[in-house]
């Protein structure tokens, strides 16, 4: 081999090191792109999961228009994120993730209570609602309690639970409100069968209490007892 092939053979062995260097400087830039954009699916998965584990809505106050209209709002949108997995067959693969409902009330309307209580059975049909009672559930805020998907409802150890001896269209008593005498005895007799239909009492139990016309307090042991709640909350 003479000087001349020696010297090209020379440049171009260079040549391809400096192509494969090339290569191998490409692919490690890939790999780190790769890697960035794996570490940002990561993350965002995990902001996805972190906000779908909130699955949790508030009813504290009033049972009114606007606070149940937020509460109603909050249902139906996780209701739709959290909707039932389906097989092509319809068959259920993955239950429906549950919603954790928070009450703590004095009570409030009767027709806004009976709005909520609706969505609720809508809801649970898809998703288990999960109601928790802390402070004083009271009134209107007995039944939504009541409303959640049996087993659990659960209930805060030192939380006040009181059945109202008159249920009204929105406050008062009964004995103030001659003009509003029927309609108010047909709410009535709304609150206490569906109380009945989610507890351990009785409609003809209920009643009773309502003729005592005083309200009806309970510890959350009681109200255990008479199957408001389930379980205490731990």
């Amino acid at each position: 081999m003479n000087k001349s092939e020696d010297t090209e053979n020379k440049e171009k062995e260079e040549e391809s090191q400096e192509f494969e260097g090339q290569e191998e400087s490409e692919e490690r830039h890939m790999s780190i792109e790769e890697l960035i954009a794996m570490v940002a699916g990561k993350e965002e998965k995990e902001e996805k999961d972190k906000l779908e584990d909130m699955r949790s809505i508030g009813l504290y106050g009033d049972v009114e228009e606007e606070s149940i209209s937020e509460v109603i709002s909050g249902l139906l949108t996780l209701q739709h994120t959290g909707m039932p997995k389906l097989s092509k067959d319809g068959e259920v693969e993955e239950e429906g993730k549950p919603i954790k409902l928070y009450i703590s009330t004095y009570g409030g309307s009767a027709d806004e209570m009976a709005s909520l209580i609706d969505i609720m059975g809508v809801v649970r049909k898809n998703c288990p609602i999960h109601t928790i009672g802390l402070g004083k559930v009271m009134s209107a805020g007995v039944l939504i309690l009541a409303s959640g998907t049996k087993g659990e409802r659960y209930i805060g150890k030192n939380c006040r639970v009181m059945i109202l001896s008159v249920i009204a269209g929105n406050h008062g008593s009964l004995h103030n409100l001659e003009n509003e005498l029927a309609e108010v005895k047909k709410m009535q007799d709304i609150y206490l069968q569906s109380l009945a239909d989610v507890t351990n009492m009785t409609k003809k139990q209920l009643k009773s209490f309502m003729r005592r016309k005083q309200n009806v307090y309970l510890n959350a042991n009681e109200a255990i007892k008479y199957g408001i709640a389930d379980k205490i909350l731990e």
